[in-house]
């Protein structure tokens, strides 16, 4: 089983992967997959209560699986080991989480996810550059490559999408008040060329659905058809 959620911003909107408002759990294994699209939080600044919820997390039936988002310590996330995970590039958080990277391809449970996280926050003025706040929340040109040659090496056909943010014309219908940027603007180029099933992405504080192909997630945990 794969199932796709949004933001945790451990621990405050953790608790959506608890047992009673994911009971799904239960029947669960390490081979089933619970991916979160960004802002997961939970590499932060090992404190007590980061190393806490991840302990926590870890424990669960299921594996996890993340995309950065816009507020993660990217610093301290980059010091975790960098490892071959389902076909993919992944840094290695704990025995049953993993960091997917930006512009990799993965092969989980016979299907195909692009994977590429960030956004542009947009509380930066009121964010401490380098401990609230890191530029690597923004792809460089190294990224934009990499997903761009993995995409090519796939003809441009996979099953699904994981990001953090959207592309520019999906967020005007989300959040019109917000800047587009070289990222969104990225996504864009990426949807009009792609073949895929579905695209899933955090980061708005919504659920909604806008097609048949692209979803934004908050607090609902959708399940994948098997």
């Amino acid at each position: 089983m794969i199932y796709i959620t949004g933001d945790t911003h451990i621990p405050v909107d953790i608790k959506k992967l608890n047992s009673k408002k994911f009971p799904e759990q239960r029947e669960l294994s390490e081979n089933d997959y619970v991916i979160i699209c960004g802002d997961f939080g939970g590499v932060w600044e090992n404190s007590p209560s980061d190393l806490y919820w991840l302990k926590w997390l870890n424990t669960r039936n299921f594996t996890t699986l993340f995309v950065d988002g816009n507020h993660e310590n990217f610093e301290l996330l980059n010091t975790y080991e960098l490892v071959d995970f389902c076909g993919g590039k992944a840094h290695k958080i704990a025995d049953k989480i993993y960091h997917l990277m930006r512009g990799e391809i993965f092969q989980i449970n016979g299907k195909s996810f692009f994977a590429f996280g960030g956004a542009e926050s947009h509380d930066k003025e009121y964010r401490t550059s380098g401990k609230t706040w890191w530029t690597d929340e923004m792809p460089s040109a190294d990224e934009y490559k990499n997903a761009i040659s993995n995409l090519n090496r796939y003809k441009w056909e996979v099953d699904y999408v994981i990001t953090h943010c959207c592309a520019t014309s999906i967020q005007q219908e989300v959040a019109s008040n917000l800047k587009t940027n070289e990222l969104t603007d990225f996504f864009e180029k990426i949807k009009s060329k792609l073949t895929y099933d579905k695209w899933f992405c955090g980061h708005y504080h919504v659920d909604k659905t806008i097609s048949n192909k692209q979803h934004i997630v908050y607090n609902k945990i959708i399940k994948l058809s098997e």
